[in-house]
């Protein structure tokens, strides 16, 4: 049985190798990211409904998220591999890069995704510039912790251990999570939920 099993995961791997190899893996990567983003979505959704039973699911918002999520994925792509460029670093004693690639990731990468986040679902929702701007600068400090508690310690994990090629699928299966946050940040109504995660420990010391 264990056999089996084994050689029915490694099928799985050999028929699924060429999704991440050559150009097929910016394919991967781009669909990766908004697939998720929009899994993120349905499962803030789903909790959403269950707290406001008047509420019903709505398509179109997840569909927004996942057409901002695809404009990501390019973005993530080509930045690892600059990244592993000028950086380069292999393992433990590589860990003085590693830690510059976190640090660059954090002060540039993730604001930077923050603000393409809540402008690009605002210009499809119809919002003016002036209106995303607003929410922006409304939300931006509030994401810019919950990211910081976040990703440093998943970008170390997957600057010293993960190969290259599967950095931004890495990536986008720990932001099955991270997606869902970002789906409430952007939708909430004001009322007595509870942000998760070190969101939830800032409330309280407040």
């Amino acid at each position: 049985m264990a056999q089996g099993g084994w050689r029915w995961v490694r099928g799985l791997w050999l028929a699924g190798r060429p999704l991440f190899q050559g150009r097929a893996l910016l394919l991967t990567n781009t669909l990766g990211c908004g697939a998720l983003m929009a899994v993120g979505d349905g499962a803030r959704q789903s909790w959403e409904i269950r707290l406001r039973p008047g509420q019903s699911f709505d398509p179109r918002r997840s569909a927004r998220m996942f057409a901002v999520g695809c404009s990501m994925g390019p973005c993530l792509h080509y930045w690892y591999l600059w990244l592993d460029r000028v950086l380069p670093a292999a393992g433990l004693r590589g860990l003085p890069n590693v830690l510059k690639k976190v640090l660059v990731d954090q002060l540039v990468a993730s604001p930077l995704l923050g603000v393409w986040y809540f402008l690009g679902i605002g210009t499809l929702e119809g919002q003016t510039l002036e209106e995303s701007c607003r929410e922006l600068r409304e939300k931006f400090w509030e994401f810019y912790k919950a990211d910081w508690c976040v990703w440093p310690a998943a970008q170390l994990v997957n600057f010293l251990f993960v190969p290259p090629q599967f950095r931004v699928t890495y990536i986008n299966c720990l932001t099955l999570g991270w997606d869902t946050y970002l789906s409430y940040l952007k939708y909430r109504i004001p009322g007595p939920v509870t942000p998760p995660g070190c969101m939830a420990l800032d409330s309280r010391a407040d």
